[in-house]
């Protein structure tokens, strides 16, 4: 025989009131949703003040510490005057432009290694940057980064290397995203020297001209472009990456890519070995394969570094094209067909699949 209807709405409010319980247990508890806590799980950045938040910070504010699932921060166009940092304890951020292309959303700032903090001290390196991921799990879409120091204007200080992005933790994405700076533009760091911290980027542009891919990251970037750009005193001249990595990981990875620029052709190395500190037991890694290199680059495309030899840590080609690529040379090491089987992005990747 079928319940009554009042048999009907008992039964239902009494599976009503044990929801509730559970729901209020489930807030309460250390697993809770960031909805469960009045969160919204995606937050929207305006300058005109139709979104959630007017600053990019501010949304990263509201991200509550220890989420453990996705929060989406859409940014509407605009440029962003501000400096940005996503503490280590907030993972699983997905920040993304809104616009047609990443210029037309863009995060700048202009401090420098040299530039004075208001206590009196001054930022350093990696503390120039204008937007730090500190925490895993990032990912950046459809953006710029950018740092607009004037090395020229600031000529007397000591300091100019200005970050425009650094990351320092594992598994960053960054997707159609553009990083513009001028000296130590992109630094891919890790939480500590024997810390892994694993960073994809993929149909991107990265501008620089000194050192301005470096770290000790493990990062593979590709199908992506690289763009060589002059000195702000008009000169020619530079290095595109200075990997600082540790013995028992990967170091940088190019594949699929292009580098180019419209500077002096020769003029460029395609990078040096960076042993942070002095330190001898670093063994830095840089891997160029499968890209179209301009004539910016030069015909002996290593060089050493702070009295370190290029030719005791681990610098390679393999099947690079362009007029600026080389045949196998002492000064122009090219890996075989075989050994190239070990420097793809999977194998620098390992059980993370971006």
């Amino acid at each position: 025989m079928n319940p009554t209807p009042h048999r009907h709405r008992r039964r239902a409010a009494a599976l009503a009131t044990l929801a509730l319980a559970a729901g209020a247990l489930l807030a309460t508890g250390p697993t809770a949703r960031a909805a469960d806590v009045g969160f919204a799980a995606d937050l929207v950045v305006a300058k005109d003040g139709s979104g959630t938040h007017t600053t990019v910070q501010a949304a990263v504010n509201a991200v509550p510490a220890g989420n453990p699932s996705a929060v989406t921060i859409t940014v509407r166009p605009g440029t962003y005057r501000e400096t940005v940092q996503i503490p280590s304890n907030k993972p699983h951020i997905r920040l993304v432009g809104s616009g047609s292309s990443p210029s037309q959303v863009t995060i700048v700032y202009n401090n420098s290694a040299g530039t004075t903090r208001p206590d009196g001290s001054t930022y350093g390196t990696s503390g120039s940057a204008t937007f730090m991921a500190d925490a895993d799990d990032f990912q950046a879409r459809n953006l710029t980064f950018a740092n607009d120091f004037d090395e020229v204007a600031h000529a007397n200080q000591s300091g100019h290397q200005a970050v425009a992005l650094r990351t320092r933790a594992d598994r960053i994405r960054l997707e159609n995203v553009v990083v513009n700076g001028d000296q130590d533009t992109l630094l891919l760091d890790t939480a500590g020297r024997d810390t892994r911290g694993r960073v994809h980027i993929t149909g991107s542009t990265i501008r620089g001209n000194v050192d301005f891919i470096f770290g000790r990251a493990t990062a593979v970037i590709t199908n992506s472009t690289i763009e060589v750009t002059r000195r702000p005193d008009g000169s020619s001249g530079g290095y595109v990456m200075a990997p600082s990595t540790a013995p028992q990981f990967n170091g940088f990875l190019v594949t699929n890519s292009t580098i180019t620029g419209g500077v002096t052709d020769r003029t460029y190395y395609l990078g040096r070995p960076w042993h942070a500190g002095g330190d001898a037991s670093l063994d830095p890694q840089g891997i160029v394969r499968n890209t179209q290199l301009s004539a910016a680059v030069r015909t002996t495309p290593w060089t050493d570094m702070s009295g370190f030899s290029w030719r005791d840590d681990r610098f390679a080609e393999h099947r690079n094209t362009g007029p600026g690529s080389g045949s196998a040379s002492a000064d122009r090491p090219q890996l075989t067909d075989a050994q190239a089987t070990a420097y793809t992005p999977a194998v620098w990747l390992g059980d993370w699949t971006p």
